[in-house]
């Protein structure tokens, strides 16, 4: 793929239902806002919540996307979010594999309607 730039990010997100994390990963990669997504379950997370300390287990999300996707994933996260406030954190890629980066591009390039 000589002559293409990839602009390789990371988003990550936590969630505390396991139905809510299956809802946001499937959306991402069925509208192509997602090349890979990868959940971790069962972390502790700890923070600071309208005034109180607050500990709660959760699943850690992080998808692989391009700079391209980012915002409309970003957009679609929170309209699928379960949380006021979710954490959305978008992380850019500074290297990698070439092919990987652009394995993540071609899965993430919206679809175009075939010619008839």
């Amino acid at each position: 793929m000589t002559g293409l730039t990839l602009r390789g990010v990371t988003v990550s997100t936590t969630v505390d239902d396991p139905e809510v994390c299956d809802r946001l990963v499937k959306a991402a990669i069925e509208e192509r806002l997602a090349a890979c997504v990868q959940v971790t379950r069962d972390i502790e997370s700890s923070y600071r919540w309208e005034g109180r300390i607050v500990q709660s287990r959760e699943s850690l999300i992080l998808f692989k996307t391009t700079s391209d996707r980012v915002d409309a994933l970003l957009e679609r996260l929170r309209d699928l979010h379960s949380y006021d406030t979710p954490e959305l954190l978008v992380t850019p890629v500074v290297g990698g594999d070439t092919d990987y980066l652009a394995w993540i591009a071609e899965s993430t390039a919206p679809e175009h309607p075939a010619s008839t």
